[in-house]
């Protein structure tokens, strides 16, 4: 009787370690799996470009000082302008962009741009 009883102590014993094991396997990264923490930080700018929606914007083109395109609001605001090459054509004119707005540097990244219908 008592061998029977030491016989099932060492089998739940035995369960027991075996058991206790088993998370240990599951903590391992698997190689495909993806792990948020473990990508690479985009950068701010490239995030909330990424987040904003397209819009569009109205206003006139105009050159900076430092000799950047601006898209000069209506409302009084003015953006920073990404796509020179798009944008000179319009400088000085009313123009319509579609666009998303990066908040972080106040600067539309331009997807198309045309002269405002009527």
């Amino acid at each position: 009787m008592k061998s029977l009883s030491l016989l099932r102590l060492l089998g739940l014993l035995a369960l027991l370690i075996s058991l206790a094991g088993i998370p240990l396997y599951g903590q391992g990264q698997q190689e495909g799996s993806q792990d948020p923490a473990a990508q690479p930080p985009t950068s701010t700018s490239q995030q909330s470009a990424e987040s904003q929606p397209s819009q569009i914007f109205v206003g006139k083109v105009a050159k900076s000082r430092a000799g950047d395109f601006l898209l000069k609001g209506d409302a009084g605001m003015s953006y920073k302008l990404d796509n020179t090459d798009q944008v000179e054509p319009f400088l000085g004119k009313s123009v319509a962009i579609t666009g998303t707005l990066d908040v972080t540097t106040n600067t539309i990244h331009i997807t198309k741009i045309e002269a405002p219908s009527s």
